[in-house]
């Protein structure tokens, strides 16, 4: 038992520490994007699907010795493909599209000992049942997700700090090799037992009546239930990534709460009671539903915790009704294989189908909506009078609770009995009305869903569980439906979500387009001819780029760069002669900017858009010999409050200082609702030994004109000490920047700095 421990422990460990490691390689090459990550998650998925697939047919058709010597033949490959490293040469060229590159990078550099890994749970299990007869091999499979887990948790807070990656990757390279060495003595095992093990035919025939095949309906549930858990996991993912930041924590925090339902769900039937985690589900897909409808009201530990506790809840209903359905280990590796390919459906419907179908991100507002179907269904096939009890009680709470739980998203609420009571009212008058009259349904119906419990099942409680599962998705459509009423344009592709909107249409000199990239202001414009050459939302002349664009020591033919185009704003600064030069890698933000909006057309400089990474896009000019001795160099890369983390650290601004004239200001756009930046900047400039100040525009004036926080950083601090800047200007806290380290393209923490008000 304690070989195949090791061994099944050891893979999974490998298996999931591997995944936050490529990721943070190839991140920055493509953008730094959340579409990234999900790219990765469909590869480990489809891999894992293939792993379990060998799994199943070789044990299926091959003998025991055949299966250990064509193991031992793939470790050894895999061994001979380290180090998994990729080459400079992925890189993307062009722009456009990269999945298909990113999932090419990840099949040659990481396939074949991906692929071994990923066999090891169901391969070492069914190993074990055939040298191990009569022992239940399902505990070595949450033995498995402990070591996922483990790899997962481990990796933000020991593994990125402490060690480079080509460390981390050397590391993972020798736990490869030890990984071989077990996984070789299970399979000489394996051998050494060939003649005592009962040949497949005679096993089968004799199991035919203690192991029945699995019926239909089962099998369907191997499919649905694990491929509504991973559109669960990467959906909320992709919430977390875009409203925050594409890191490993984000990563690995709701994949580890996935696994940790795994664990929990195949350890002991126990810990799974449909009782309480039916009523856990009502209440957690209400509190989803909140926090869709507060958007960024909500702080950004309301919302990581919400999501996350929703998350846990589906997933294990998912995989605790998973483990219900399991069946005799003859069938094991059937079992899994279906898991696995549940979970690469549900990767391949958020990766692939899901920008294809959707125009915004929806994958959250469906799973919820298949997985309240779900529960529905399962109450009813098997008349489970626990289940529809745990969904009744869990509506009546969710109707009481939702109202404060909504204020305390939004910023407060009363402790009178009176205040409660009025928010309670004035809550579902105005946007609850269908969930609050689902839930006194459930109150007319709980004393039947209560007597059934003790009982015998009644149809009522089956119709009630249906229709709260109804209205939950009609919940969701109105939260879609009313967030869009005045969007003109959606489109969706890779990197993000764009949504056009219209304004005042009926006003012309207050007519004006907003363009949002997920829930984000990325520049607005005034239809009025007169108004529409003006800078608005972050660039007002107050701001931070406004004030270094106004104060330049270079007046004339002035060279700009910017990275991030949205609107084209800032555009509106250029004069005759100037040109400025914007690095941009969503084409759709590009045809917006050109058909939507008319900064650049209308703009006296002139325009060169390059598409792509703005920084392999540098870095492919330094190359050439192509330095663009920019004046003023603006940073505004921003998707929903997502910083791709590549543009701020130490090997970014040295990139950015070889583009600079000697003289030249680096303006960097640092308003963020959830992460405090300023100590990077502050850090960065320190390293290079470059004067750095922050500007902060509250301008309340004119409404047209945002709230903003820039830094200025330069080589030339007699800029700083222009009447116009100086007044402005602040200098960076010290003793922020002192506690948080220098951030590298091996090292970059947000733990501290987050807002977590």
């Amino acid at each position: 038992m304690f070989a195949y421990a090791l061994t099944i422990f050891t893979g999974a460990f490998l298996l999931f520490q591997v995944q936050p490691l490529i990721g943070k390689y190839i991140l920055p090459w493509f953008g730094g994007s959340p579409g990234v990550w999900t790219t990765c998650m469909l590869f480990f998925q489809l891999l894992l699907l293939g792993g379990y697939a060998y799994a199943h047919f070789s044990t299926k058709w091959l003998k025991p010795k055949y299966q250990a010597v064509l193991h031992l033949v793939l470790l050894a490959l895999a061994l001979a493909l380290l180090p998994i490293t990729p080459a400079a040469s992925w890189k993307p060229q062009v722009a456009g599209d990269p999945t298909w590159r990113i999932l090419a990078l990840l099949t040659v550099n990481l396939g074949l000992p991906y692929f071994v890994l990923s066999a090891t749970g169901p391969l070492m299990q069914q190993w074990f049942s055939q040298t191990n007869p009569g022992r239940s091999p399902y505990r070595l499979y949450a033995l498995s997700n402990v070591g996922s887990l483990l790899a997962l948790l481990s990796y933000p807070f020991f593994f990125e700090p402490a060690l480079s990656r080509h460390a981390q990757a050397n590391l993972w390279s020798a736990g490869l090799g030890l990984f071989v060495l077990a996984c070789g003595y299970c399979a000489w095992r394996l051998r050494r037992h060939d003649g005592a093990v009962v040949p497949v035919a005679a096993a089968a025939a004799a199991e035919t009546e203690i192991a029945p095949p699995p019926s239909r309906r089962d099998k369907t549930l191997w499919l649905i239930l694990p491929a509504t858990a991973s559109v669960l996991l990467l959906a909320t993912t992709n919430k977390l990534c875009q409203d925050v930041a594409v890191i490993p924590f984000l990563w690995v925090l709701p994949l580890s709460l996935y696994l940790l339902t795994f664990i929990i769900c195949f350890d002991s039937p126990r810990w799974y009671r449909r009782w309480l985690f039916g009523s856990l589900l009502v209440i957690c897909c209400a509190v989803v539903c909140d926090l869709l409808i507060s958007g960024f009201q909500a702080s950004l530990i309301k919302q990581v915790g919400g999501y996350s506790a929703a998350l846990f809840v589906g997933c294990m209903f998912c995989h605790g009704e998973l483990y219900r359905l399991k069946p005799h280990p003859r069938h094991l590796t059937s079992f899994y294989l279906l898991i696995a390919a549940g979970g690469a459906l549900g990767g391949f419907l958020v990766a692939v189908v899901a920008p294809l179908v959707f125009n915004s991100y929806l994958e959250l507002h469906v799973g919820l909506g298949v997985l309240a179907l779900l529960a529905a269904v399962v109450c009813i096939q098997d008349k489970s009078c626990s289940l529809a009890w745990g969904i009744g009680v869990g509506a009546v709470l969710a109707t009481l609770a939702l109202p404060a739980l909504h204020c305390s998203f939004t910023g407060g609420f009363g402790t009178a009995a009176t205040a409660w009571f009025k928010e309670l009212r004035g809550f579902y008058s105005e946007q609850w009305w269908g969930l609050g009259l689902l839930a006194l349904l459930g109150v007319v119906c709980f004393g039947d869903v209560r007597r059934g419990l003790v009982r015998e099942w009644h149809p009522r409680a089956a119709s009630f569980a249906l229709a709260l599962a109804l209205g939950l998705d009609v919940v969701l459509a109105m939260q879609v439906r009313d967030a869009d009423k005045l969007a003109i344009s959606h489109s969706r592709n890779f990197y993000g979500t764009l949504t056009v909107f219209e304004y005042e249409k009926n006003d012309p000199a207050e007519h004006y387009y907003l363009l949002q990239h997920g829930k984000i202001t990325h520049g607005l414009q005034f239809t009025d001819p007169a108004k529409s050459i003006r800078a608005t939302s972050y660039y007002g002349e107050k701001s931070g780029v406004g004030l270094a664009l106004l104060n330049l020591p270079f007046p004339k033919n002035r060279r700009i760069g910017l990275v991030g185009l949205g609107t084209g704003s800032l555009s509106t600064y250029g004069s005759p002669g100037d040109t400025l030069r914007i690095y941009e890698i969503n084409p759709q933000v590009r045809h917006l900017a050109e058909t939507r909006f008319t900064y650049l057309a209308s703009s006296l400089a002139r325009i060169n858009v390059v598409m792509g990474d703005a920084r392999l896009s540098m870095e492919n000019e330094i190359r050439r010999h192509e330095s663009q001795q920019f004046d003023l160099l603006a940073l505004d890369a921003f998707s929903s409050d997502a910083i791709p983390v590549h543009l701020l650290t130490k090997e970014a601004f040295a990139l950015y200082l070889q583009h600079l004239q000697p003289d030249g200001v680096i303006a960097v756009h640092i308003s963020n609702r959830y992460l405090d930046l300023e100590p990077v900047v502050a850090n960065v400039a320190k390293q290079f030994g470059l004067s750095v100040v922050t500007i902060s525009d509250n301008n309340e004036d004119d409404w047209w004109i945002y709230a903003t926080t820039w830094m200025l950083v330069t080589r030339n601090p007699e800029l700083f000490k222009l009447d116009a800047i100086h007044s402005a200007a602040m200098p960076p806290d010290e003793a922020a920047a002192a506690a948080v380290p220098l951030w590298t393209d091996d090292y970059a923490s947000l733990w501290r700095i987050l807002k977590l008000h």
